[in-house]
């Protein structure tokens, strides 16, 4: 499993969303920048990025079964913070089922919840601000991919869109993404066991039509040691889109693990 490793500390394993690869968390790293003693482990999840998709993976379980595998090579009995992204939060949130003792903190951005879209409660598709300028910018690949999540555009939108998202979708393995899509949902349901104690960000976008929020909002009891936030325009990529807003708040999730670890 390919893995990039930014800096030197306690370790945080960091796991992007279906579609796209380990690009889209880099931005957090502005987040890492001022708060040192981590070192970060971006993961390609096996079909996406630069990980090739196995022919045994077949299944949202036997990612988790991989990453699990994972920790347990690279980081033997350590402790480990976690962050998840879309399909990275509902895996991250099995991880955490499975291994409550170890996992430090836990950040679900924009997490999924309920595994089969039809079932999920979701907003309208909105848009609340569009640019005419960024849209014709783009090629037409690029402008389809980019309109199906723009809530508000703009250049810095796009810029980022281009930089951390576009690479990701253009290198994922489809026939590996499409065997994992049948069998999305993870088991059993991380929040049938005992709460997790340890601090957690719950952040969401109120006009993310993918995920939503109020599915969310439905498993907060679980973690009684959480942060819940849902970002007034902002979609599926809510860090992405509000920065301002959402970098403090993992920030601040950074700070409440470490002062639990100390």
């Amino acid at each position: 499993m390919f893995v990039e490793r930014r800096g030197d500390g306690t370790p945080v394993l960091l796991l992007h969303g279906f579609g796209v690869d380990h690009r889209i968390l880099l931005p957090l790293e502005e987040v890492f920048a001022a708060h040192p003693g981590w070192q970060r482990l971006y993961l390609d999840l096996p079909g996406f990025g630069r990980t090739p998709g196995s022919d045994d993976v077949r299944g949202s379980d036997d990612v988790v079964a991989a990453v699990c595998q994972f920790v347990d090579a690279e980081l033997g009995e350590r402790p480990f913070a976690l962050v998840g992204n879309s399909w990275g939060g509902m895996l991250a949130r099995a991880i955490t089922a499975r291994m409550p003792e170890r996992v430090l903190g836990l950040c679900l951005l924009c997490p999924a919840v309920v595994a089969d879209r039809e079932a999920r409660e979701l907003p309208a598709r909105t848009v609340l601000r569009s640019d005419p300028g960024v849209v014709s910018a783009l090629s037409r690949q690029e402008r389809v991919l980019y309109q199906e999540m723009a809530v508000v555009e703009s250049a810095e939108d796009g810029e980022r869109f281009r930089e951390y998202v576009l690479p990701g979708i253009l290198a994922t393995d489809q026939r590996a993404m499409a065997r994992i899509e049948a069998d999305y949902d993870v088991h059993p349901e991380p929040e049938k066991g005992p709460a997790y104690e340890g601090p957690t960000l719950l952040l969401t976008g109120r006009q993310d039509d993918v995920t939503g929020y109020r599915d969310v909002w439905r498993v907060l009891e679980h973690y009684p040691r959480a942060t819940f936030a849902v970002l007034d325009a902002a979609g599926h990529n809510a860090a992405l889109e509000r920065p301002e807003v959402a970098h403090p708040l993992v920030a601040d999730w950074l700070a409440r693990v470490s002062a639990e670890a100390r």
